[in-house]
């Protein structure tokens, strides 16, 4: 059995990665839903909070069959604005950027777990554009409501998954989530 095949009852791993920097106004978005749901998904499933070096990514990823990222990205022209993107089925469209304090942001780590073959069998990317990054401003009210949303959206993502019981991908669940205008 592989590092990312499923558990012996017949389970996904499933990774939940809230990305940002709570210090840099609507970034801190992924660290936010991953606090939220920090409790709220059952035990088997891993809630995370990554900020810093993206490329840790990978690593966090290590031996999980699905992953769902929570990251914000660069406003279209509405704030709040969800994306699910179902990584499994599309690239990252590229008029979606994420903003990084880093070299490396969310996509390059994608990019580059592609690319040496680590990347998860599944992997799901809930980017919600956001308004203001500046250091030391907070989390905007467009996209702290967006947030709450998301934080719903992936726990019923998670629980369909779950009762999929493995023979289910990410991009097979329930057709794909619509964009909120």
């Amino acid at each position: 059995m592989s590092a990312t095949a499923e558990t012996g009852r017949g389970e996904r791993r499933i990774l939940v990665v809230g990305v940002g920097n709570p210090d840099r106004g609507d970034d801190a978005l992924g660290v936010n839903v991953a606090q939220a749901l920090s409790g709220r998904l059952p035990a088997d499933v891993t809630v995370l909070a990554r900020s810093g070096d993206m490329l840790a990514l990978i690593d966090d990823w290590e031996g999980f069959d699905t992953v769902i990222c929570v990251d914000a990205a660069a406003s279209l022209g509405t704030p709040g604005r969800i994306h699910r993107i179902d990584l499994a089925r599309a690239d990252l469209p590229r008029e979606v950027s994420f903003p990084s304090s880093h070299f490396f942001g969310v996509a390059e780590a994608i990019d580059l777990a592609r690319a040496l073959g680590r990347a998860p069998r599944d992997l799901v990317v809930y980017a919600v554009e956001g308004g203001t990054f500046a250091i030391g401003a907070p989390l905007s009210e467009e996209v702290k409501s967006a947030g709450r949303e998301v934080a719903d959206r992936v726990a019923a993502e998670v629980d369909t998954l779950r009762r999929a019981r493995g023979g289910v991908g990410a991009r097979q669940i329930a057709g794909e989530i619509s964009e909120r205008a």
